[in-house]
């Protein structure tokens, strides 16, 4: 049959000068799709073999082609093939409505945005899979022959990429296709940046980054050395080893190990994997890790890695954060989709319905783990929690729809004893006349528990919960409440461990220290109105002499810590400073002040400092704290008072 010409479909046409003329940075995702389109092939063969019984056996196989000297790349399949009917609907055509104004739209956006963006050609890939195109990036003329499964002839496309193509009766020994690529040569367009797709490493690091697990062996011409001669050998370049899709109990610990260091670059064990094998309306694969320890840069804004999308075993993207919320970004691992378009972009993933079904169904199953290693394998989830709890709990404040999940999963220190609790926990040891659950928060534990704020909790049997990290005044602040008990914090003004009679009982109590306590409080207001809001005598201690609260709305210290070294502006909060008329030394200050003892406001500056690093907080003036402090020992060790 004579050579006949065709002209492509107006889009299309459009389309390969989009690509050719392309400032698109990634061009080895070419071989991708080739190898892809070569692996669908072949699972179309397989599938009609064995509808079949017509059909003989095969030997299922990729082949790579490279050759230097002509400049040229061959990648065959001995797959289902194409008729003629097929490549002109396959290939000059691109049967999707729409695709004019999406051309028109993709490149006012590759003009407006540079090379450093999207690129209208991955955007292009992603919404009607045209990967082939893909091929006139790297090329300046591309060959494709193909035999379809079942017919004698075959079929020759031709392309320079000029807006028509040629199609030839061919020859082909068996059914498939073969794609050879006439390549431009390295830095023709861009410079010396751009890579020689001959190369045999550079195959090999592509083959590596994006087909490893395709199920089929891909095969290539490759060097080697022997007896001191260079020769050429085939060889296998992926591994076919896509884990994820076989029983557990076909792969052995160390090929999960190596796997893990695959995806991780952590060489140490992970402490625990999740594997997810979802069927429904979306059917997906996955394999994730929860590492043993947190990253450097876990907290990072930068930082990169979490979970790889694949697509048929097509490696697509590193760390798709639309699978899965940041607050679980430590997680490694793969998730595989038989559903997603390949290629599919950053911006469609945001949108699609499935890729919205896969992150709740792999959100479930992780929780779901995390149940099951909390009630079976506490020491374990007491590892993870010491290394990830912190950015764990950020999803009560991100993930407002998990949030009381996140909450029952989650452990908490407390006042007492050194072991971990959960808020169920905590709830079944409280107090008939508790109020509700009880923290306190603060920089770290060991301050904590030192707290003068606890003394009268602790007296009443009442735990407390001690908050560390940044996000717990934020949980705090935004829930208020868990399974209807209420969240109170010990370090407010308004929360006291009496009951309502006890209350009535200690302000009458109060009351009798009123005037002896006037002259000191109208002392420490004059001196120190700047820091401190109110003085006031305080049942909340038993032991020890002076401590600071805060207003229900006001932040607490920390946070005010945490913000001015985020590069805040956050101006000092007044607090309130609560005296324990019972201890001696603020009986003492107390008949200073009657006396007009002109040191009872040094004396009082102390009191406040020492609250102040009570609560983990830095006084304002070291030096001066450090002089009030001599003066007072050098008082007490020469008894002049």
């Amino acid at each position: 049959m004579a050579q006949e010409t065709h002209f492509f479909q107006s889009e299309a046409a459009e389309l390969l000068k989009m690509m050719i003329h392309s400032v698109y940075s990634n061009k080895e995702i070419f071989l991708r799709e080739l190898i892809s389109n070569a692996s669908d092939a072949l699972d179309k063969r397989r599938i009609e073999v064995l509808s079949s019984d017509e059909y003989g056996e095969y030997e299922a196989r990729i082949r790579i082609e490279r050759d230097k000297e002509k400049k040229t790349l061959t990648i065959t399949d001995n797959g289902i093939g194409m008729s003629r009917e097929e490549i002109v609907n396959y290939i000059g055509t691109i049967a999707k409505s729409g695709t004019k104004e999406f051309l028109n739209a993709a490149k006012e956006d590759a003009d407006k945005a540079g090379k450093n963006s999207l690129s209208a050609q991955e955007m292009l890939i992603g919404q009607f899979g045209v990967g082939f195109y893909s091929t006139f990036m790297v090329s300046d003329k591309v060959e494709l022959v193909s035999r379809r499964l079942g017919a004698s002839e075959a079929w020759k496309f031709e392309s320079s990429g000029d807006g028509s193509y040629t199609l030839e009766e061919a020859t082909l020994p068996e059914c498939g296709t073969s794609v050879k690529l006439y390549l431009r040569s390295p830095g023709e367009d861009e410079g010396e940046g751009e890579k020689d797709y001959t190369d045999e490493w550079v195959l090999r690091d592509i083959v590596k980054k994006y087909s490893d697990f395709i199920s089929y062996p891909i095969v290539m011409n490759c060097t080697k050395w022997k007896d001191k001669k260079e020769t050429v050998e085939d060889e296998v370049i992926n591994s076919q080893k896509a884990i994820w899709y076989k029983a557990e109990g076909e792969v052995t610990e160390d090929e999960y190990r190596e796997f893990y260091r695959h995806l991780s670059h952590d060489w140490q064990e992970p402490l625990t994997r999740v594997a997810i094998n979802a069927e429904g309306s979306v059917n997906f694969r996955g394999l994730l890790f929860i590492p043993r320890q947190a990253p450097f840069d876990l907290f990072m804004n930068d930082r990169s890695g979490g979970i790889s999308l694949y697509i048929k075993r097509v490696f697509i993207m590193n760390d798709c954060k639309e699978l899965i919320p940041e607050y679980l970004r430590f997680i490694k691992g793969v998730i595989d989709s038989e559903d997603l378009p390949l290629n599919i972009s950053r911006e469609i993933l945001q949108e699609d319905q499935r890729v919205r079904v896969m992150r709740r169904s792999t959100l479930r199953k992780l929780f779901s783990s995390f149940r099951k290693m909390l009630e079976s394998e506490r020491e374990k989830y007491e590892t993870f929690w010491s290394a990830f709890g912190r950015a764990f709990k950020e999803g009560v404040v991100h993930d407002r729809e998990n949030a009381k999940t996140i909450l029952e999963l989650s452990l908490f220190r407390s006042a007492d004893g050194d072991q971990w609790t959960t808020l169920d926990t905590y709830k079944s040891r409280m107090k008939p006349d508790q109020e509700g659950i009880y923290y306190l928060l603060g920089r770290d534990i060991s301050t904590l528990k030192g707290s003068p704020k606890l003394e009268a909790f602790s007296a009443k049997g009442y735990d407390v919960l001690l908050l560390t990290d940044p996000v717990d005044e934020v949980i705090m602040t935004q829930t208020h409440e868990y399974g209807e008990t209420k969240f109170l914090n010990v370090g407010s003004s308004s929360v006291q461990a009496e009951t309502e009679a006890e209350r009535k009982e200690t302000s009458k109590k109060l009351e009798g220290f009123e005037a002896d306590f006037a002259p000191l409080k109208d002392k420490i207001m004059k001196s120190m109105s700047e820091a401190l809001s109110d003085v006031r005598l305080s049942a909340r201690m038993t032991s020890s002499p002076a401590c600071l609260v805060s207003d229900e709305n006001t932040m607490s210290l920390q946070m005010e810590q945490l913000m001015r070294a985020m590069g805040q502006n956050v101006p000092p909060s007044k607090r309130i400073l609560e005296l324990n008329p019972e201890h001696p030394v603020i009986r003492r200050l107390m008949e200073l002040s009657r006396a007009d003892d002109k040191k009872v406001e040094d004396y009082a500056a102390v009191l406040y400092d020492q609250a102040l690093i009570l609560d983990g907080a830095t006084v304002a003036d070291p030096g001066l704290f450090a002089r009030r402090l001599a003066d007072i020992m050098d008082l007490a060790l020469t008894d002049k008072h």
